[in-house]
């Protein structure tokens, strides 16, 4: 028997349920790929254990696994209220950035008479309450009205759908955990509300600037980040896209999300990008070892509709079942790649190819009508490799990059299992035999396709593709 391991590779949130080196280690080795440290809490201390425990168990298992740092992003919160708070439809709320609370007068963390304007929405408790902006009473304080019945509570967070931030989304507090990020050893950066490319290419900056070589994950969770035009200069300008569907569904609606889902994860196949289905996966799961059936269902359909990776947040961050739900997701995932193909890409296929398109293409197409073993991908960068993966090929991408980070960041990509090794003529030919020779192939004879470059080490010189029969 040859390769069996998942091909859609499964994201995992740390946090108070996971934050141990056991813990971590055992997470790797049920089937997590890559680990998202949200920013949103925790303190820099606290990072840096976590990634010196993540680094340590994926040398210990032999694994390049991902880190991914989750920015906060304008996540607008209440500030803390001396009580719970009803209020009722009709009722008039003040939330001031310089008050304390006092009845209907609200403090919040953030001064939104900076940005809103007068009859925009905002949205309360994930939408709970509902409100719509009667004026900007102060420089501090906007005046709104109550549209629903509800309750308010202490720190809540709040939406703004239609209200435009103009560029400004990395507050001073993602600033400052993008240059602690700058320190460590991240792969990937999570962008929070992006509303436009030229978020995605602000943030880039900076990490040019810093020496980062961490690829930037879009999150699109806004209105103005599903608009017509917008969506795909957003996938074209990331290296990868979140669909976060949470905050997607209070800001833009619920019944958006499944066709934004499908939308993304196909746009990303067209430019060769990194998609990852995010929230509530198996939520029930935070609280109950066996996941519910919608779950299932939800998990599956990520799988057949292409997604390179499915996360999951508070089932592994807060929830009593962490590695019983990574195994119930590895689980679905097996079942059905294994019984459903992907959506071939010619569905959706880009206006203009690049070489490296071309030859990707070439040989996932070769690899699959002589049905070989494994794809072998020589690349510096990673981008020939994730590709490929663009393809959905039904059999392993096997990696092999002297670049740790590529290895670590390949971690995430669709059917890609990434090796390093020193750059060589030969690097692919070795791996595999290698491999062949660890029973990775099964028994007997074995053939790979090997896709390479005429300059080793060199990032942009893929050009070759051999067959090669492994005894």
């Amino acid at each position: 028997m040859g390769i069996i391991f998942k091909r859609t590779k499964i994201l995992a949130t740390v946090g108070p349920a996971t934050n141990t080196p056991e813990k971590i280690e055992q997470l790797i080795i049920a089937g997590v790929n890559g680990f998202r440290l949200n920013f949103s809490h925790g303190d820099y201390a606290e990072r840096e254990e976590q990634i010196k425990w993540i680094r340590e168990a994926s040398r210990k298992i032999g694994k390049p696994v991902a880190v991914l740092q989750d920015l906060q992003g304008p996540k607008i919160r209440l500030g803390s209220l001396k009580e719970n708070t009803p209020v009722k439809k009709g009722d008039v709320l003040t939330l001031d950035f310089a008050a304390e609370h006092d009845g209907l007068t609200l403090p919040v963390q953030y001064n939104l008479a900076e940005k809103v304007k007068p009859g925009e929405p905002i949205y309360i408790f994930d939408g709970k309450i509902r409100t719509t902006v009667l004026e900007v009473s102060s420089e501090t304080a906007v005046r709104l009205r109550v549209e629903n019945d509800g309750m308010l509570m202490s720190k809540k967070g709040i939406n703004l759908p239609e209200t435009d931030f103009a560029g400004d989304i990395l507050t001073p507090k993602d600033l400052k955990d993008i240059e602690f990020g700058l320190t460590q050893d991240i792969d990937y950066v999570a962008l929070s509300f992006v509303q436009s490319p030229d978020d995605i290419n602000n943030l880039r900056q900076i990490l040019v600037a810093g020496g980062s070589s961490a690829q930037i994950i879009a999150k699109v969770e806004t209105k103005a980040a599903v608009a017509d035009g917008v969506m795909e200069e957003i996938v074209k300008a990331s290296d990868g896209v979140m669909v976060a569907r949470g905050d997607l569904a209070v800001e833009a609606g619920a019944e958006i999300v499944p066709i934004v889902q499908r939308r993304l994860i196909a746009l990303c196949r067209k430019h060769s990008t990194l998609s990852i289905v995010a929230t509530q996966m198996m939520a029930s799961m935070v609280d109950s070892p066996e996941p519910t059936r919608a779950e299932v269902s939800d998990v599956a359909n990520a799988v057949i509709q292409g997604a390179d990776t499915v996360m999951l947040s508070d089932e592994t961050a807060n929830g009593s079942y962490p590695l019983e739900t990574v195994a119930a997701m590895k689980r679905v995932i097996l079942y059905t790649q294994d019984n459903v193909p992907v959506a071939r890409l010619e569905d959706h296929m880009a206006a203009e190819h690049t070489q490296r398109d071309a030859i990707s293409s070439a040989a996932v197409s070769l690899a699959e009508q002589l049905n070989v073993d494994a794809i072998i991908a020589e690349t510096k960068s990673g981008a020939t490799a994730a590709s490929m993966a663009a393809h959905r090929p039904n059999l392993p991408i096997i990696s092999v990059t002297s670049d740790m980070r590529s290895a670590q960041q390949l971690g995430l990509s669709y059917a890609n299992r990434s090796y390093v090794r020193p750059d060589g003529d030969v690097a692919g030919l070795d791996l595999a035999r290698e491999l062949k020779a660890s029973g990775l192939f099964g028994e007997g004879p074995a053939t790979v396709i090997i896709v390479s470059g005429r300059q080793p080490g060199i990032a942009g010189t893929t050009d070759t593709i051999k067959v090669r029969m492994l005894e």
